[in-house]
């Protein structure tokens, strides 16, 4: 009996624990070590899983058998291919698939390094098209479009486009559709279940939750989609580490204890911000009058520990980023400690002076609202 064999039909949390584990193997551990190597034993003719450190590792098999268990439960002809970083996985679908006189469509309110994607995309000789994902207004722009990148919810305004919906607009004229599924993680959305030819994500984020693992994936069910992407990898050695592959894979097995956790963390930090009168602008996809709510409980199995406001001015979300105890003032999300930013500050998105991005952790939620109340508090003129 595989792994996979295991945790078909089962639960989130047992899934989460048992994927990817190789067969068990008397006196042998059931999550092997990282395979430090650069080559391997290859006498005759070069055929086998694993030939050269570039092109396969027995540890990144593991996670990225894990990974597509997660995505598509059950579903034998998933391919998952890990990347070092989730910019490196963005990247490999993009530049895999187009090419120049193509068109691809973008959200304009995606995760702020894309606008730098834009500009190479556009020097490449692909046309770049771009709408809000809110409303489903990437649909006013696909007409002739090779590829469609949804992000869904969006980073850091966290609306929510419908999936489906795009998917059947998009393939009824012959265009290929991605997810960015960072934010969600396979937990809380399954893009490919939803139609989409590849769920991506940064696994920096929530998917291995503690702050210390560059990490992106990109998996499909289309082996010949995935060539191209694999080949990218390739070319460009944009491979991930064993040991952060490894550790990975060894986070994965509390995804599902800390994304209960954290998710219930962020509304309970919502339903606090609602009534404050310096709060505007609140945002987080759980809270049933948020625009975002009906669409994302159609598509969403959780809604994620991300949670966006907006302050009066700069310098009161300073004051108040500087007087938390218990958030860290970083960037980047999804960890099992709480962080916040003043998102403008890097001048990547479009969002106020006084925007915070905040991230829920996996704390006590007493304590976290206790904190976030105070250092409202204290913050004010």
């Amino acid at each position: 009996m595989t792994s996979g064999d295991f945790v078909t039909g089962s639960g989130d949390g047992t899934r989460a624990v048992r994927a990817g584990l190789p067969e068990p193997v008397k006196y042998e551990p059931t999550l092997p070590g990282p395979v430090f190597a650069a080559h391997f034993h290859l006498p005759g003719e070069p055929t086998g899983p694993y030939t050269y450190g570039r092109d396969e590792n027995p540890t990144w098999t593991l996670l990225e058998r894990a990974i597509g268990e997660l995505e598509a439960p059950g579903q034998d002809d998933v391919e998952t291919l890990a990347f070092p970083s989730g910019m490196a996985a963005i990247s490999a679908v993009l530049f895999s698939q187009l090419r120049a006189g193509d068109i691809v469509v973008l959200p304009d309110d995606g995760y702020q390094v894309l606008p730098l994607v834009r500009e190479q995309l556009t020097a490449f000789g692909i046309e770049v098209r771009t709408a809000p994902t809110g409303g489903d207004a990437q649909l006013d722009v696909l007409d002739g479009a090779k590829l469609l990148w949804i992000e869904t919810p969006s980073n850091p305004g966290l609306d929510v486009c419908d999936i489906r919906r795009l998917v059947e607009a998009a393939h009824a004229q012959g265009t290929l559709v991605a997810v960015d599924n960072t934010l969600a993680t396979p937990l809380g959305q399954r893009p490919l279940e939803l139609g989409a030819d590849f769920s991506v994500a940064s696994g920096t984020k929530m998917l291995t939750g503690h702050g210390d693992i560059l990490l992106g994936y990109v998996t499909a069910r289309d082996a010949a989609l995935m060539a191209p992407v694999r080949r990218w990898r390739k070319v460009v050695g944009a491979i991930l580490g064993p040991m952060e592959a490894w550790l990975a894979h060894r986070s994965l097995a509390t995804l599902h204890l800390r994304a209960d956790r954290q998710t219930a963390n962020a509304l309970t930090i919502a339903e606090a911000l609602r009534n404050r009168p310096e709060v505007t602008g609140l945002r987080y996809p759980g809270l049933p009058d948020d625009p975002s709510y009906k669409i994302a409980s159609q598509q969403m199995r959780r809604f994620g520990c991300v949670v966006s406001f907006t302050l009066p001015t700069r310098a009161r979300a300073d004051r108040f980023l500087d007087a938390l105890r218990l958030v860290d003032d970083a960037t980047s999300f999804g960890g099992v400690r709480s962080t916040a930013e003043r998102r403008g500050r890097w001048g990547g998105d479009a969002v106020p002076e006084g925007f915070i991005r905040f991230s829920a952790g996996a704390e006590d939620p007493e304590d976290l609202v206790t904190d976030v109340l105070r250092a409202l508090d204290e913050s004010g003129d």
